[in-house]
């Protein structure tokens, strides 16, 4: 639905909204300049890892990623996390990570309902009930005092970053840029031109970024061969995988996975 909102001076287009549970732990990544990311836990619990610091999830929990924070989600899988998420351009903050004191929940539910079954008269009704959730987000981290941080006056109009974004994270592992001008109806030069626009990188360092940090992740957190890593994130051999893991990271993916193992078991190393 294509839903704008303008409260005061500014203006917030929303991208997508989405409910979903974490069968498995999402990798490390980080969005557009112009993303944000409303995160609500209404169930399970798990940890966020956001630029480098780690914080526990739990029922009740709402947190803002922003534009650049490098984030992963691991989920625990006895109580997989279930997640309300709502993808907008543009907050006055990066990052925000605390509980909900706004009971946000039924306002969540509401807004699934509605996205779901699309009655007569549901544009108004999501709008309207976004609206609210993005006003008690404000409540809930300044504590219903103003914010300090400078607002933007308006956004872009752009789903674009959507379908790289989803790309990215989903078929990293073999897509190509012809394949994504495809997705976003555009050349191969504007798909290029595109994605240095929102990402500030190359095709090519975007798919890098993405096959890395997948492959950093299960090397932390699975017990799967070297080769089958370099597979799985879309090498056709374990030699070209090694090298490019070796001069993203600079330590070799076998070192990456020891050194990791150390640091676990000995936190004063951190």
């Amino acid at each position: 639905m294509n839903v704008k909102l303008s409260l005061g001076g500014l203006l917030l287009n929303v991208l997508y909204v989405r409910f979903g549970y974490f069968y498995q732990s999402f990798v490390e990544h980080s969005h557009s300049m112009k993303s944000y990311e409303l995160h609500y836990i209404p169930s399970g619990q798990g940890i966020l890892v956001a630029n480098g610091l780690k914080y526990p999830i739990l029922p009740g929990t709402l947190y803002m990623t922003g534009p650049d924070i490098v984030h992963e989600q691991i989920t625990d899988l006895p109580g997989p996390m279930a997640e309300y998420c709502i993808c907008f351009e543009v907050l006055a903050t990066s990052f925000w990570f605390g509980q909900d004191k706004q009971n946000l929940l039924q306002l969540f539910e509401q807004l699934s309902c509605e996205t779901a079954n699309r009655y007569i008269g549901c544009y108004l009704t999501v709008q309207n009930i976004i609206e609210q959730i993005v006003i008690k987000l404000v409540w809930n981290y300044t504590n219903n005092y103003p914010t300090s941080s400078a607002m933007p006056l308006k956004t872009l109009d752009d789903e674009r970053v959507v379908i790289i974004e989803n790309c990215f994270l989903s078929n990293f592992h073999d897509i190509t840029v012809q394949t994504l001008a495809h997705k976003l109806g555009l050349s191969v030069r504007q798909t290029e031109r595109t994605i240095h626009h929102y990402f500030g990188m190359s095709f090519t360092q975007k798919k890098t970024k993405a096959r890395m940090t997948a492959a950093a992740h299960l090397l932390n957190t699975t017990s799967m061969s070297i080769s089958e890593v370099a597979q799985h994130v879309g090498f056709s051999s374990l030699e070209p995988f090694c090298n490019a893991f070796k001069k993203y990271y600079n330590v070799p993916a076998g070192d990456f996975r020891s050194l990791r193992k150390t640091l676990d078991l000995n936190p004063a190393c951190h």
